[in-house]
């Protein structure tokens, strides 16, 4: 026995003397552990070099076709139920994107695997794998899109996994992609390239997700009340529609200067002259204005023309559209909305109907403590006058050209939409403020129109159409006066529109809405301006950086 003990240390003394060889695996996990310290650049290098070796292989790096069998979160739905140990017979083949990979030993790999959201564990062990496991699995990345093929199941602490028999690589990274747990934190980077913030920061993904179900929402609920979804130019000869700065592009072609459209309602309410009683259209408008927290030159809104209906009519439908809306994509009525983000103040909206009511007029006599002229007057030289006055005392500014309409809007926007929370109605707009309203029918000088605020922002504009060529017309030439007076935002005479009405426009009422703004309080969104609700904003031109 003390012979064989002496033997064994005699051993064990002249193997410690040998240097330790690492096994080919080893060596592999080290390396792989050391390209997440090299610089950028350097990952970018050696990645790429590394995929260049793999096109001359037998394992192309960018394959045509990948079958997948069952999406991840359907895979997750059927095989939850599997009990810690328990394998299913089931050969499945899914696919995604690497978020981790972990070594567990010399044979067998831990990956993250997440595709629509969700994340399935791969567990890749050598003893099932039917390729060169090593080999393989060598090839792949944090970042890469990866296809695995094997059986279902759990492991003993209960993480489904699938365990692969085979797997190929998809679509390998170059890049070094950054980690969950530090995400894209650079306002730049992100907007810049969106895909990064949509592969690692869940909460952007799931405020587009929101966006979609919001306009589908609003489409089923249009095309349940038997309305008609139809397409508008996008390219106008007259910028009309809206109070608004156009962009303007030129035709080649026909050698004319055209106009991106501001709003697309002068074109639905020619359809409902043509006899299609209810349209409505979801799509893009552009606006040559500045960008702020809640503006955008590049919008997204859905317009809705019903013959045979007034604004009071289009009140209830706004309620029940926007109730029902609310509830559907966030489950209550109410929701909480952070004005200066999460830090900041909280503000509850509730959404319940009916929605407040506030006239615009009496209310800024009210909080101003002055008598306001007569609506008939409001067009006249005094009245304007006497806005300019009232706002140099009140010291709201509003820049030059100082028209009765733009006054009025700064004095509206300072004491009346600022205290607009909940959704609220204001009403008793001035036809000087509204050409394509209707006039009231029982308060001279007033249109029939409404506009829908919350969190002290407008999201709906609404109205009673104005059917009469004549007045159509006069209330364009006022316009135009405006126009020539240096307001960039005031319309032209559209004689096309004009002639259309003379064709006979039945009593209508239309009605529009900024999803963006929606989309912005729904998902506790509190800047337009920094694209936190588009998808691909608009960004100024960088030269590549790379040589």
């Amino acid at each position: 026995m003390k012979a064989e003990k002496k033997q064994k240390e005699k051993e064990a003394k002249a193997a410690s003397k040998q240097p330790e060889s690492k096994p080919k695996d080893a060596k592999q996990t080290s390396a792989e552990a050391d390209e997440e310290n090299l610089d950028p650049n350097q990952y970018f290098k050696i990645r790429s070099q590394a995929v260049a070796k793999l096109k001359n292989s037998d394992n192309h790096p960018y394959p045509h076709k990948f079958h997948v069998s069952i999406s991840l979160p359907r895979f997750i739905e059927k095989y939850n139920l599997l009990q810690p140990g328990d394998r299913s017979e089931d050969v499945v083949s899914i696919a995604g994107r690497i978020y981790a990979k972990r070594a567990s030993g010399q044979k067998l790999i831990f990956y993250d695997l997440r595709a629509d959201s969700v994340k399935v564990q791969v567990m890749a062990d050598a003893r099932q794998c039917q390729q060169d496991f090593l080999e393989v699995n060598g090839n792949i990345r944090r970042g890469d899109i990866v296809g695995f093929k094997g059986n279902p199941g759990k492991t003993k602490k209960g993480e489904l996994s699938i365990i692969p028999t085979e797997t190929t690589l998809l679509s390998p990274c170059l890049h070094m992609m950054p980690h969950l747990h530090f995400g894209v934190k650079d306002k730049e980077t992100r907007f810049r390239q969106r895909y990064l913030d949509l592969m690692i920061n869940s909460v952007s993904c799931s405020k587009f997700v929101t966006r979609a179900k919001i306009i589908e929402y609003i489409r089923r609920y249009f095309m349940n009340l038997g309305f008609l979804e139809v397409e508008t130019p996008m390219m106008n000869a007259i910028a009309g529609g809206a109070t608004a700065k156009p962009f303007i592009t030129h035709h080649n072609d026909l050698n004319m200067d055209l106009f991106l459209r501001i709003a697309p309602e002068l074109y639905l309410k020619e359809l409902v002259v043509g006899g299609l009683h209810r349209v409505f259209e979801i799509g893009k408008n552009f606006r040559n204005e500045g960008i702020d927290l809640t503006h955008n030159p590049e919008y997204t809104s859905c317009e809705f023309y019903m013959a045979f209906a007034d604004y009071t009519d289009l009140m209830s439908i706004t309620e029940q559209l926007l109730h029902g809306m609310v509830k559907s994509v966030r489950g209550s009525h109410q929701i909480e909305y952070h004005p200066d983000g999460p830090e900041g103040e909280t503000w509850t909206v509730d959404f319940t109907p009916p929605f407040r009511r506030v006239n615009m007029i009496e209310e800024l006599e009210n909080v101003l403590k002055v008598k306001f002229p007569a609506a008939t007057e409001l067009h006249t030289e005094e009245t304007r006058q006497f806005l300019s006055d009232l706002c140099d005392k009140q010291g709201v500014e509003c820049n030059p050209p100082r028209t009765t309409a733009r006054l009025l809007d700064k004095l509206v926007g300072e004491y009346i939409e600022s205290q607009c929370i909940n959704p609220t109605y204001i009403v008793g707009h001035p036809e000087i403020m509204s050409p394509l309203s209707k006039w009231h029918r029982s308060c001279p000088g007033l249109t029939e129109r409404f506009e829908l605020f919350m969190c002290k922002k407008e999201i709906v504009n609404a109205y009673t159409e104005l059917n009469d060529p004549i007045v159509q017309r006069e209330r364009f030439m006022m316009q135009a006066k405006d126009k020539a007076a240096g307001d960039d935002e005031a319309q032209l005479v559209d004689e096309n529109f004009c002639t259309a009405l003379e064709y006979g426009l039945p009593p209508t009422a239309g009605w529009g809405m900024g999803i963006d703004r929606v989309v912005m309080f729904l998902t506790d969104s509190n800047n337009i301006k920094l694209h936190q609700i588009k998808l691909l904003p608009l960004q100024l031109h960088i030269r590549s950086r790379r040589l």
